[in-house]
C-alpha cells in the first residue's frame, strides 16, 4: 500500500437529498478499493425503499458489488438514533481497517455524520440528581464558566438554555469520573467532499425524483407497511415521505395536496441540509465541494486528486 494511502482513514461524502451522493461514494469506494458505511438515519430499515431513497443499483460498478454497510438492518417499528448509528459505525469502521481497507462514509444527515467526525464517543449518560441539586442555585453565568473549564467538551450544545447546559454539566462531569470511556475511540484523519447543485438544478432533481419514486410504488410501499401493522405514528416518525403518505392514506387530504405539500417539505429539508453542512464549515470542519454538474468520471479524478495529496 502506497504511503500516501495512510494520511486520510475515513473519506466523507456529504451533501443534499438527490444530489448524486451514493453512486459517487460507491464508485470513489470502488477506485481505491474501498467499503462503504452508510450514514443515513432511514435507510436502516427493511422494505422501506423508495421512501428512503435506496438505490441498490448504485452500489455496482461494471457487475461490481461494492460493499456497503448500516442499510437493511432493522425492522420497520424500531427506532435508530445517533447514538446507536456512532456505536454500529465504530465497530464497521475498525472491521473495514482490519481488513486493510479505505472507508468511505456517505449520507444526508449531518448529525451523523457530525457525530462521528467530532471524534469523540456519544455514550447514554444517566442522570445525576446529587450535581444537579449541586448546580441549582447557580446562575447562567456561574453555569457557562463551569462547563468552559474543561478542556475538551463531550457536548456542544445551547448554552442560553439553561436545561441542556445542566445535561452538557452532567455529561462532562461523568466522562471526568470515568475517564477510560475515551481511550477506545479511534483516531479519525478525514477528507470530506460535498456534492452541490445550484438551488434551481437542486429543485428539478427533488421535483423529478419525487415524480419517479411516486410512479415506482411509494404509495404502495407506504400502504404495505401500514398492513403489516406498523402503527401510523410510526410511520411518520420515519421522515416525509411518510408522513404525508400515511396522512393521505389516512383521507387527511387528497393525492395532489400530498404531493404538492411532500414536494414542498423535501426542498425545505434539502435547504435545511446544507445549512447544517455549511454550519460545520463554521466549526471548523474543511469540505471539499464539488460541482453536482460535473460529469461523474470528472467528479471522481478531482476526489482522487484530493485523496492522493
Amino acid at each position: 500500500m502506497s504511503n500516501w494511502i495512510s494520511e486520510y482513514n475515513l473519506i466523507t461524502v456529504l451533501g443534499h437529498t438527490a444530489g448524486g451522493k451514493t453512486r459517487f461514494a460507491a464508485c470513489l469506494a470502488d477506485s481505491i478499493g474501498g467499503e462503504l458505511v452508510s450514514a443515513d438515519s432511514r435507510q436502516v430499515y427493511r422494505r422501506m425503499s423508495l421512501g428512503t431513497g435506496k438505490d441498490y443499483e448504485d452500489y455496482v460498478i461494471e457487475d461490481r458489488q461494492v460493499p456497503y454497510h448500516l442499510v437493511d438492518i432493522l425492522e420497520p417499528g424500531s427506532e435508530y438514533n445517533v447514538y446507536e448509528f456512532q456505536k454500529d459505525f465504530l465497530r464497521i469502521f475498525q472491521e473495514i481497517q482490519e481488513r486493510g481497507r479505505p472507508s468511505v462514509l456517505c449520507g444526508g444527515s449531518g448529525l451523523y455524520i457530525e457525530a462521528v467526525l467530532k471524534g469523540y464517543r456519544l455514550i447514554r449518560v444517566p442522570a445525576n440528581n446529587e450535581l444537579r441539586k449541586q448546580l441549582e442555585s447557580k446562575s447562567m453565568e456561574e453555569l457557562g464558566g463551569i462547563l468552559a473549564s474543561f478542556k475538551k467538551p463531550h457536548n456542544v450544545t445551547d448554552t442560553g438554555n439553561r436545561k441542556r447546559l445542566l445535561r452538557a454539566l452532567e455529561i462532562e462531569y461523568y466522562y471526568r469520573e470515568n475517564p477510560a470511556l475515551d481511550d477506545d475511540y479511534p483516531e479519525i484523519r478525514p477528507l470530506i467532499f460535498g456534492i452541490n447543485f445550484d438551488r434551481d438544478a437542486r429543485r428539478k432533481r427533488i421535483s423529478q425524483r419525487l415524480s419517479d419514486r411516486l410512479k415506482e410504488g411509494m404509495v404502495e410501499e407506504v400502504e404495505g407497511l401500514l398492513g403489516e401493522g406498523i402503527p401510523p405514528g410510526k410511520l411518520i416518525y420515519y421522515g416525509l415521505e411518510y408522513k404525508y403518505i400515511t396522512e393521505y392514506l389516512q383521507g387527511k387530504t387528497d393525492y395532489e395536496g400530498m404531493v404538492s405539500g411532500l414536494e414542498t417539505a423535501i426542498h425545505q429539508f434539502a435547504k435545511r441540509q446544507m445549512t447544517w453542512f455549511r454550519g460545520m464549515e463554521r466549526r471548523g470542519f474543511e469540505i471539499y465541494w464539488i460541482d453536482g454538474h460535473l460529469p461523474l468520471e470528472e467528479k471522481l479524478e478531482l476526489a482522487l486528486e484530493y485523496y492522493r495529496g
